[in-house]
């Protein structure tokens, strides 16, 4: 790229300190123009900025950083300014009248790519950093910038260039004096491979979840205490409480951390058959949603006489609450708990007006959260177009396997399998799918 960009770094609005960027060619000439005497490279200085016909600006903190070493490996400058709307929008816009141009969102992040500075992973990392919420998704974003993903393709590459030596090898020279089996002795690489790439697919779907969120859906019959729950444990009143049954008609999403994970917890509607159209849509929606939850909480009414079946949605280690436990205990909390006991479920008593119950909940629920998502080893593969990639590799060695007496076609399967896994880094990366990634950033970065 031969053009000098710039763009605002922090986030819009008042401020005590606002960050705008520049990087290219002509990025040392527009910070001299604004500033006069650059600073010694990566030292901070005070200047006065002035525009074209020398009207001061702001008394800002400057950084000359020049290529390679810098973000993006280019001619880059930063400029801290005070924060106000006016003296950021001043800045900007002598630096347009440089003849300088507004970044693109990612678009700083993706000459990084291009100069080398980052591979396709790491600068996937960089934006999952920024939208980290939690302290695993800061984690889990830290693993990829820190090119954890470009560690392993590195060594899946060493196991690919043994099978393909040996394959070719088998093609090139077959009148030579090699083992008859030289092809046969790829296999052993090639199986190394397959576990590793499996183990990593694996954990796309646990990085994944981490990145969205653990979904907990609460389901159970009309008045049940879903809603009064929900408000507890997000500590405000996120749904609406009443005696009439059907009050919930949509589902209410919060969002929780729970021992430093994003969790998304889902009130319903209630569980029952019902005329009223808006109602069964809702409970339609309520099924729907329990289906896809990571895990389900069963809600009971523990001071109702009648007790309403069990969700069919419900699985083994769902829990079952029996809520309003401070009031007196009615028939229908005793036919839950024994159909909850042959259905596989946690069963729990609780109330939800009571501080330690719901601290005693959220325990429970946070040891559910780390079995799914914890794990001492992090995932080095964290998107669906990783996993994509994989799968893809995957297919080609599984054929490669079965072409071993077939050297030739064993070789090319070898060979797109080393490309699928050189796209996950961008070693080869088609140009709109640099765009896609890229496009999902925010300006300034």
């Amino acid at each position: 790229m031969s053009d000098t960009v710039f763009a605002p770094a922090t986030a819009p609005g008042r401020a005590a300190v606002a960050v705008v960027r520049l990087s290219g060619p002509r990025a040392g000439e527009a910070l001299s123009a604004l500033a006069g005497r650059r600073p010694a490279p990566r030292r901070a200085a005070v200047r006065k900025l002035k525009d074209a016909v020398g009207r001061v600006l702001d008394e800002a903190l400057v950084l000359w950083m020049p290529g390679p070493a810098s973000y993006t490996g280019e001619d880059s400058a930063e400029l801290h300014l005070h924060g106000g709307p006016a003296v950021v929008a001043g800045v900007l816009e002598a630096l347009a009248g440089l003849g300088l141009r507004l970044a693109e969102p990612g678009e700083f992040t993706r000459r990084a790519f291009e100069n080398g500075r980052l591979d396709l992973a790491q600068a996937e990392g960089v934006a999952d950093l920024i939208e980290a919420e939690t302290e695993a998704q800061r984690r889990q974003a830290l693993d990829q910038l820190d090119g954890a993903l470009g560690r392993a393709r590195e060594a899946w590459r060493s196991d690919l260039v043994e099978a393909l030596a040996l394959f070719e090898a088998a093609v090139d020279f077959p009148d030579e004096d090699l083992p008859e089996d030289v092809a046969a002795r790829a296999q052993p690489a090639i199986e190394r491979l397959l576990t590793a790439l499996k183990s990593a697919l694996e954990g796309v779907e646990r990085a994944e979840r981490v990145r969205d969120g653990y979904a907990i859906a609460l389901i159970g019959a009309p008045n049940a205490g879903k809603s009064t729950l929900l408000n507890a444990l997000s500590r405000r009143e996120a749904a609406i409480v009443t005696a009439t049954p059907g009050t919930t008609r949509d589902v209410i999403e919060v969002r929780l951390q729970l021992a430093g994970y994003k969790v998304i917890l889902a009130d319903t509607a209630g569980l029952r058959d019902t005329l009223d159209e808006v109602e069964a849509e809702g409970v339609r929606r309520a099924r729907r949603r329990a289906e896809a939850a990571d895990l389900r909480l069963w809600v009971v009414d523990g001071a109702g006489v009648e007790a309403s079946p069990a969700p069919d949605a419900l699985r083994p280690g769902d829990l079952c609450l029996v809520a309003k436990a401070d009031l007196p205990a009615g028939d229908a909390a005793a036919r839950a708990l024994a159909e909850a006991a042959a259905l596989g479920l946690e069963p729990h008593r609780l109330s939800a007006h009571r501080a330690e119950d719901i601290a005693a909940l959220e325990a429970v629920l946070s040891q559910h959260v780390i079995a799914a998502l914890g794990s001492a080893e992090p995932p080095s593969a964290t998107r669906l177009r990783h996993a994509a990639l994989l799968a893809e590799a995957v297919q080609r060695l599984e054929s490669a396997l079965g072409l071993s007496a077939e050297p030739e076609l064993a070789a090319e399967d070898v060979r797109l399998a080393a490309r699928a896994l050189d796209r996950i880094t961008g070693k080869i990366g088609p140009e709109d799918v640099l765009d896609r990634i890229f496009s999902t950033f925010c300006i300034g970065k």
